[in-house]
């Protein structure tokens, strides 16, 4: 996949917070982080892989990332998708419960991926609840995980999901559960014409 295609300038979903404002707060969460290592745009081109005028227009708001992109970053940065996101958010004392409409909601339209965090943020996070929805035919791949030999456990609560870890392929029906430990690339597919939804329970190692 190129680096130019890792971009979407289709708007996201009503459901969960207001999209425009979640992504002019991630914009310049990117920049921060970028500008809190002194590193330019080249240095950071090079070590995601995405080209320095796609992190430019990332950074200044002008384009929705996506799944792909943002997992290279989070890469880069030692962060959990969760995390980055949580980073977004408005600063305030950890909460032991996170209502249903407080849960942060980010969808990458161009793959037809939409994420909901479910547990309540923490900045010592090392466990962490997601609900992953797959439309019919969406096929979603990272070519590496955001933090190396991250513990993935994945529960499918509806459709059909095909998962695969390095070259391993696993199909997963409503129920079914895979446990993992991510190292390289994976890819998530929504199988049949019914959307996928499962659970991710992702723990640091």
């Amino acid at each position: 996949m190129r680096s130019e295609e890792l971009t979407t300038d289709a708007p996201h979903p009503d459901d969960g917070p207001d999209p425009d404002a979640v992504d002019t707060r991630l914009a310049a969460r990117l920049a921060e982080l970028r500008a809190e290592r002194g590193w330019t745009l080249g240095e950071l081109a090079e070590r995601s892989g995405v080209s320095r005028s796609t992190l430019s227009r990332a950074e200044r708001g002008e384009t929705s990332p996506t799944a792909a992109l943002l997992n290279r970053l989070c890469h880069v940065y030692g962060r959990t998708m969760s995390r980055l996101l949580g980073e977004v958010e408005a600063a305030c004392a950890p909460v032991p419960v996170l209502r249903a409409a407080e849960q942060r909601v980010w969808a990458d339209r161009a793959s037809g991926f939409v994420r909901r965090s479910v547990s309540p943020p923490h900045p010592a996070l090392r466990g962490e609840l997601v609900e992953g929805r797959l439309a019919p035919g969406a096929d979603i791949a990272y070519d590496r995980p955001p933090v190396a030999g991250l513990e993935q456990h994945i529960w499918v609560l509806d459709g059909a999901l095909a998962v695969t870890a390095d070259t391993t392929d696993h199909r997963l029906d409503a129920g079914d559960c895979l446990r993992l430990r991510v190292w390289g690339p994976t890819r998530f597919r929504c199988l049949g014409d019914t959307e996928a939804r499962y659970v991710l329970a992702v723990g640091l190692p």
